[in-house]
C-alpha cells in the first residue's frame, strides 16, 4: 500500500471517525469503492482503445 504504515492508516481511520461519525463510514466506504471501480473501468477502456 505504498509508504503507508499501520500507524498512518490508524490515524486516518480515527480522523474519519471523528469527522464523519460511525454512521457515515459505511456510506463513505461504499462511495469510495464505487469511485475506484469506475476509475479502473475508465482507465481500462482508455488503455484498450489506445492499443487498437
Amino acid at each position: 500500500m505504498g509508504n503507508l504504515g499501520i500507524m498512518e492508516i490508524l490515524l486516518v481511520g480515527i480522523l474519519l471517525l471523528i469527522f464523519f461519525g460511525p454512521s457515515k463510514l459505511p456510506q463513505l466506504g461504499k462511495s469510495l469503492g464505487e469511485g475506484i471501480k469506475e476509475f479502473k473501468k475508465a482507465s481500462k477502456e482508455l488503455t484498450s482503445s489506445a492499443t487498437e
